[in-house]
């Protein structure tokens, strides 16, 4: 955490509750719910996959790992011969 006052990082927990019940009273989550299906019927993308995340959680990230053998472009030929002092 920074030793920062005012604007960095999250807000506190406290402030979140605060900003929601605002929200709350401003808009009717009734009526949010029925005009989220007005536009997943009028075919918004965006609103079926926020409907998808909420409803589903998000899909799992694959990843799809495969190891080749490294092979040498070249083999070098390795002569030995007997060498007499």
């Amino acid at each position: 955490m920074s030793g920062k006052k005012g604007r960095s990082g999250r807000k506190s927990s406290s402030d979140e509750e605060l900003l929601i019940s605002k929200l709350d009273n401003l808009i009717n989550s009734d009526e949010a719910i029925l005009r989220l299906k007005e536009l997943i019927n009028e075919g918004s993308f965006r609103a079926l996959q926020l409907y998808m995340h909420y409803r589903f959680g998000s899909p799992k990230k694959q990843i799809e790992i495969s190891q080749n053998e490294e092979q040498p472009i070249f083999m070098p030929t390795i002569k030995f011969t007997h060498r007499e002092d």
